[in-house]
């Protein structure tokens, strides 16, 4: 029984760990901050001549 009961508490800590790992990452990922939306290379109009 100790052994059953040794082997579910492991089991249990491991899942924990695993769920807690997963929600660390999925914070992590979300806290990066998006990149500007800016082109690069822009063709703007000319002026008008006058």
């Amino acid at each position: 029984m100790r052994r059953l009961s040794a082997a579910a508490a492991t089991a249990v800590i491991a899942a924990v760990l695993a769920v807690g790992t997963a929600f660390g990452i999925v914070a992590l990922l979300n806290a990066t901050p998006d990149q500007p939306n800016v082109p690069l290379i822009s063709y703007d109009t000319a002026p008008p001549r006058r």
